[in-house]
């Protein structure tokens, strides 16, 4: 049996969904080794991650490189740095919905004058159906809710504003 380049690329498209890292098919005399590269997490900056496929028949042994088609970079991270009058914002991490409390008949996790510390959760980010507390970065007084409850937010978005004085 001869394994053609069609078989290949669907066998790639399943083997890309999954977890598992190398595959070894033989047919007879051919032999076909998968092998993914580490995931992007643990490829050092600046390094492609590629697939490698190794095809190997009697008359000859043949290397094809395929390039991921989507690359992920790491997120940089949102740090809560002091406005210009000396309030704190509290970004948003992600793109996503904003919720103000954990239920839409529950009562917002802060309000306008509240006190917060750091690591309270202070709302919920829902992305790719996934809720997301956000924990306070900051200890202080609630000085203004930027965003309204259900509303998309960006990332790096200010949705709270803190005084950490107060």
């Amino acid at each position: 049996m001869k394994i053609d380049f069609e078989q290949i690329r669907e066998l790639l498209a399943v083997f890309s969904q999954t977890d598992v890292t190398e595959i070894t098919i033989e047919s007879g005399e051919e032999k076909i080794t998968l092998k993914k590269a580490p995931p992007p997490s643990a490829v050092p900056p600046g390094e492609a991650s590629e697939y490698s496929i190794s095809h190997v028949s009697r008359e000859q042994t043949r290397d094809i490189v395929l390039e991921p088609q989507v690359e992920f970079a790491p997120e940089p991270e949102v740090k809560s740095k002091p406005v210009d009058n000396g309030l704190v914002p509290i970004a948003s991490p992600m793109v996503g919905t904003f919720y103000a409390s954990p239920s839409p008949t529950a009562p917002a996790f802060v309000k306008v004058g509240d006190q917060v510390t750091i690591g309270q959760t202070v709302c919920i980010i829902e992305a790719m159906k996934l809720m997301n507390d956000l924990p306070s970065e900051v200890s202080g007084r609630v000085v203004k809710i930027c965003v309204d409850n259900g509303t998309t937010v960006e990332y790096g978005q200010a949705l709270f504003l803190v005084d950490p004085k107060g």
